[in-house]
């Protein structure tokens, strides 16, 4: 039997658009998905889901998470019927949306696997295979949250013609974010299909407002290394301000944001 742990995550800016190459800021969060693999008697795999969740959000995900067990195993080239196992699946990360719930659970599925089977995977492998865990739940994964729940940390991630890069942002000192759970289970794929959407209708609009949230996360990341965190909070707010201009956010939302602003 072993554990394999994935970090959780949180958005700062550019997360919505990493796959039209805007670069994002993501921070690990210290929540951390923990998953068993044993090994059974029998064929196949089984699978035990003891996370915390938003209600109802293990069920709404349930055909996506078989999915994501499924193409670990195939891009691990790890045959069930030689070797039948069961998932157990906990931790003290919240399965809800917005967190990297599903990468997490990628991630800390192939290091337990790495783990009992000695596969002899590096990080970078593991990184690599979670990210292919992720695309039966976003359609297509840009691999942004399965870095931050690989390596942790605060990060700069980008695609560069279909290139995965990634920097470490420093800080002068650690630095705590609020987490408020809106309570709703989102589906990525259909975001995606609705920015394709914005793309054709206005193609030049949709252009000039992914060249503003390029020059606030270029503007972030040197609001973060100097420890300027009113600066940061500034941007962000303007950054939401203008995910509403595109539809792009939720009345609870925009009334949590509020209240963070008003407190």
């Amino acid at each position: 039997m072993a554990k394999g742990t994935g970090f959780g995550k949180t958005i700062l800016i550019g997360d919505q658009f990493v796959l039209d190459e805007v670069p994002a800021i993501v921070s690990a969060i210290s929540f951390e998905t923990v998953t068993t693999v044993e090994r059974i008697e029998g064929e196949g795999w089984v699978l035990e889901d003891n996370r915390i969740e938003v209600p109802g959000y293990k069920e709404k995900k349930k055909e996506q998470q078989v999915g994501s067990i499924n193409r670990i195993l195939e891009v691990m080239n790890f045959d069930v019927k030689k070797n039948p196992i069961k998932i157990t699946v906990g931790g003290n990360l919240l399965a809800g949306s917005g967190v990297g719930a599903s990468a997490a659970s990628c991630v800390s599925l192939a290091r337990a696997l790495n783990t009992e089977f000695n596969l002899g995977y590096s990080i970078e492998d593991i990184n690599r295979v979670a990210w292919q865990g992720e695309f039966p739940y976003h359609g297509v994964a840009s691999g942004v949250d399965n870095t931050a729940s690989t390596y942790g940390g605060l990060l700069r991630f980008w695609l560069k013609d279909g290139v995965q890069n990634f920097e470490r942002i420093k800080t002068p000192k650690p630095f705590e974010i609020v987490l408020c759970n809106s309570g709703i289970t989102a589906n990525t794929a259909a975001l995606d299909e609705f920015i394709e959407v914005q793309k054709k209708d206005n193609a030049e609009l949709f252009a000039s407002r992914l060249k503003t949230i390029v020059s606030q996360g270029a503007e972030m990341k040197q609001a973060l290394e100097a420890g300027a965190w009113e600066n940061v909070g500034r941007i962000m707010t303007e950054n939401h301000k203008l995910l509403v201009d595109m539809d792009m956010s939720h009345e609870i939302l925009d009334y949590l944001c509020k209240l963070a602003l008003e407190n």
